[in-house]
């Protein structure tokens, strides 16, 4: 297997339990306001510890917009979006795991739309997963300094959590809404096709633009 898709695979399972695992274990204790800062810190050290092996997409989202401003091959595209897949599975196990193992807990940090309803769900879950995208092609292009690109992504997701946990609890990345719902059941299984569709279109239009008009085509 390619040294990229376990990078994947590892950074993606560490995503899920640390971001899940701090809505289920301390949501109570740190507030909306720590569960975002806890996703968004495990963005940035996933990306300084290992961006150099795989760009740490961890999202089948971002993967998807490198995809269309051909930043990746298809072929590693499907390896990567496979390879998130387990990752946030495995991450999601460990945190069911965890909870089981200390009496239970009141659910796996998953994604819902029941509250606000389907036509909130997708704009807001397109629209963030829209502006996370191009952030990180953005970022990542050869065209800027990449130095900072870590921080920069993560503190992208930290505010897209801000706002959007008290409306969906924010997906913006199929993997991450995969696992969690498979542990969970019930209306987490049955709502999980927003939560993949709405972030594919977020990330496929990000990465439309930013190759035809912002870095990577010759349109620019």
């Amino acid at each position: 297997m390619k040294k990229s898709y376990v990078a994947e695979i590892i950074g993606t399972a560490i995503l899920v339990f640390f971001g899940c695992g701090s809505a289920v274990f301390a949501g109570d204790k740190i507030g909306f306001a720590g569960i975002a800062i806890t996703f968004g810190l495990t963005i940035i050290a996933a990306a300084y510890g290992l961006g150099k092996y795989s760009g740490a997409h961890l999202n089948p989202a971002v993967t998807l917009g490198a995809l269309v401003s051909k930043r990746i091959k298809a072929s590693d595209a499907l390896g990567y979006i496979i390879s998130q897949c387990i990752g946030g599975t495995l991450g999601a196990y460990v945190v069911y795991a965890l909870a089981e193992a200390i009496g239970g807990s009141h659910g796996m940090g998953e994604n819902l739309y029941t509250a606000v309803g389907i036509k909130a769900g997708l704009i807001f879950e397109i629209f963030a997963t829209f502006i996370f995208v191009l952030v990180i092609l953005g970022a990542t292009s050869k065209k800027v300094n990449g130095d900072f690109a870590g921080l920069s992504i993560g503190l992208t997701l930290a505010m897209i959590h801000l706002v959007g946990i008290p409306i969906t609890g924010v997906s913006v990345n199929p993997a991450r809404s995969l696992g969690p719902a498979l542990f969970a059941g019930g209306n987490a299984l049955n709502e999980l096709w927003l939560f993949i569709v709405a972030p594919i279109i977020g990330g496929v239009l990000a990465g439309l633009l930013n190759f035809y008009y912002f870095q990577d085509g010759k349109a620019e």
